[in-house]
Formats: structure tokens, C-alpha cells, sequence
């Protein structure tokens, strides 16, 4: 495979994982006005947020015995319409329930879709370029930031909260056509066995250096979501932040960060995936500490801070996600990624929930224990980094499919 088809490939990709990067985290800016419109309380919000990774970690957990035994292209096309189905369901959904029960379908499916897209990201790019090729697809995060979220918004504000879920459902429709002309079959994985469908799962739990990994990632996403689900909420009633310029933070973030993904990705080829991941982790945990102790500030400081966690603590999943693809043999790496997805989910969703028991708000309106987290988010982080060294490059050097 030539390097300009490989990279129109990982571009295909990146626009899928966009739409599961936007449809996740355009919930969390709508907090406000789904709270003000569902009149929820913060912990019911935590719940809609959470019941989206829970499922999808349930359901790739159930997949992950199935995932190396089917070409890839046609599992990926078959999860994305359910994740499509489930989008459409949360706009058309004016309950709280209702728009409960569609982020458990988007979740069921989408969090098998986005596995499927790091594993044929994976596929295709050859270990010495997985850093950087993965911060390829990655950069979906930094362009749901910079012009996703924000636009989301606008709908939101301009029509209603279930415009944003619409306008991702067409963008999903668009590139349902591209995966497929444009991808091609993948079958290098598939070998034949006799096993239970168990055995995949059971091979790579056996897998001390597997385990450690899994571990290494589900701690990493602890550490990122326990304050991720109530940073809007807190920033517009603790830091005084206007919500409607709410958009200024995830612009001026995404922008920076579709500059520095790539950066960061060629970084960890070059210097080593757990040394730039500490190095990111050391200038994160500043940045969260002053995010969740923060007062009321200007908002020139309330953009800063929240672009710089955007920017360090974000661009930490991306040597993550290259140290954790090169853990496992290229024949495991499907049901190897669906677990760690799965693990992922889970633990975004069990920490969201944590965050919502935590935090409360008080008669002022503003939100109290939002400081807790943020201590609870450096201790973890700083186990994360012990933990990264401790994962083994595994992967010999190997062909991407034609």
C-alpha cells in the first residue's frame, strides 16, 4: 500500500471517528440546557453521559470472542448503522428516558464501530509510523473540538438540543458511502479455529503484558473523565463563563489541538511513546489542578485553561493508544482493542457516575467538590505513568494489507 493511499484511508477513518467524537461530546457542553430543559439534576445529567460508555462497554465486552473472526470493513459498516439508528433516535427523543434509552443504542454500537476504526487504523499502519498514524485519526477529537462542538452549539442555541444529534446523523449517512467504495475487504486476520467464541477473550486475558496495558488505558481514561463530564457546568457557575460563548473554549482548544495531534504522534516515534507520555502527563496535572480550584476568572483565563487541558491531557491518549496497539500480535489486535474499549467505556461511565455523586450544587448555584476530583484525577494520572513503562512493544514489523 503506497503512503498517500494510507493516509486517505486513516482521513476515511478520522471522519468516522468524528462522528463518534462529536455525538459523546456534544453532550457534555449541553449540560446546562439539558438540565434547564429536562429539569434534571446534575446527577441525572452524569447518568445520561455515563449510560452511553456503560453500554458500549457491556456490548464490546460481549463482542470481543467474535471481532477477529469477520473482515473488518463489513463488521465496521454493520456497527455504524446501528450507531447512525441510535443518533437518530436521540433527536427525536424530548424525555429524559427517551434520550436515555437512544445513548444506550448509540453507545451499544458506536463503541464497537470506534474500536473497529483503531483496529484497521492499526492494520494499516506499520508499527514505526503507529504513533503518528493513530494521531492521525485522533486529530477527529481536535476538529470535533474546534469546529464540531462549536457548531453543535449554535444549533443547539439557534434551533434546539436535538439539532446537534441530526446534523451528526447526516455526516454519518455521508460517510457510511465512503467506507463503502473507498475501504477495502481486510482479511489478513482471520485464521481458522475451532475454538469457543470465549477463546479470543481468554487469550488475551492470559496475556500478562495484555493485562497490563488494559490496565495502563482504563486508568488513563479514569484520570480524564473524572472531571470531563461537569467542566462546562462548573466553568459557566464557578469561573463565571458566559454560556454562550462556551464555544470560544472547545475553538480555541481544537484549534490547538489539530496543530499539536500530529506533533505529538511523530514526537513518540521519535523519542519513545512512554517518555512523551509522562513528559504530557507532568504538564497536565497542573492544568487540572487549576481547571477544578479555579474561581471566578476573567475569560481570557477560563479559554486558556480549558485549551491547555484540551491540548496536554487530550493529546496523553494519543502515545496511549500507539503503546497499547503494539502490546498484542496483530492476529489478537481486534478482540485486544474491542476489550480495551470496552474497559474504556466502562470506566468513563462508572467514573462519570462517580463525578456525579461527588459534586453537588449549592444554593448560590455554583457546584461544590468539583476540587475533589481534580486531586483524584492527578493521583491517577501519576499512576498512569508507572504503569506506561511497564507495557512491552510486542509487535514485530509487519506488512499493512494491500
Amino acid at each position: 500500500m503506497t503512503r498517500s493511499r494510507e493516509r486517505a484511508l486513516l482521513i476515511l477513518l478520522s471522519a468516522v471517528q468524528f462522528t463518534h467524537v462529536l455525538d459523546f461530546m456534544v453532550m457534555l457542553p449541553l449540560g446546562p440546557q439539558l438540565m434547564r430543559d429536562l429539569s434534571i439534576s446534575p446527577k441525572e445529567f452524569s447518568a445520561l453521559v455515563s449510560v452511553y460508555s456503560l453500554f458500549s462497554g457491556i456490548v464490546g465486552f460481549l463482542a470481543t470472542g467474535y471481532i477477529d473472526r469477520h473482515e473488518r470493513r463489513g463488521l465496521l459498516l454493520v456497527t455504524y448503522v446501528g450507531f447512525i439508528a441510535g443518533t437518530v433516535a436521540c433527536a427525536l427523543s424530548h424525555t429524559a428516558t427517551a434520550l436515555a434509552v437512544s445513548r444506550a443504542v448509540c453507545g451499544a454500537f458506536g463503541g464497537i464501530c470506534g474500536s473497529m476504526v483503531m483496529t484497521v487504523a492499526s492494520d494499516i499502519v506499520p508499527p514505526e509510523r503507529r504513533a503518528a498514524g493513530l494521531g492521525l485519526v485522533t486529530t477527529s477529537f481536535s476538529v470535533s473540538l474546534a469546529a464540531g462542538v462549536p457548531l453543535g452549539l449554535y444549533l443547539a442555541t439557534r434551533i434546539d438540543w436535538e439539532a446537534p444529534f441530526w446534523f451528526v446523523s447526516a455526516l454519518s449517512v455521508v460517510n457510511f458511502g465512503l467506507i463503502l467504495r473507498f475501504l477495502p475487504e481486510m482479511r489478513g486476520h482471520i485464521h481458522p479455529t475451532h475454538g469457543s467464541a470465549l477463546a479470543p477473550l481468554l487469550e488475551v486475558l492470559r496475556d500478562s503484558n495484555a493485562r497490563r496495558a488494559l490496565l495502563f488505558f482504563g486508568t488513563l481514561v479514569f484520570a480524564h473523565f473524572t472531571i470531563v463530564p461537569m467542566l462546562a457546568p462548573y466553568l459557566i457557575a464557578n469561573a463565571g463563563f458566559p454560556e454562550d460563548r462556551l464555544f470560544l473554549l472547545y475553538l480555541v482548544g481544537g484549534i490547538l489541538s489539530v496543530v499539536t495531534t500530529p506533533w505529538i504522534g511523530r514526537l513518540a516515534d521519535t523519542h519513545g511513546r512512554p517518555k512523551v507520555y509522562a513528559i504530557l502527563v507532568g504538564i497536565a496535572v497542573p492544568v487540572t489542578l487549576g481547571i477544578t480550584h479555579a474561581g471566578h476568572l476573567p475569560g481570557v483565563a477560563v479559554v486558556a485553561l480549558g485549551a491547555s487541558f484540551f491540548v496536554f491531557a487530550s493529546g496523553r491518549f494519543i502515545p496511549a493508544q500507539a503503546i497499547c496497539s503494539l502490546a498484542v500480535h496483530p492476529r489478537r489486535r481486534g478482540a485486544f482493542m474491542s476489550l480495551n474499549s470496552c474497559g474504556r467505556d466502562l470506566m468513563a461511565g462508572i467514573t462519570a457516575t462517580l463525578g456525579g455523586w461527588l459534586v453537588t450544587v449549592g444554593p448560590d448555584g455554583k457546584i461544590d467538590g468539583y476540587n475533589r476530583l481534580g486531586w483524584i484525577a492527578v493521583v491517577a494520572a501519576l499512576v498512569t505513568v508507572w504503569l506506561a513503562y511497564r507495557v512491552r512493544h510486542v509487535e514485530a514489523s509487519h506488512n499493512p494489507p494491500s
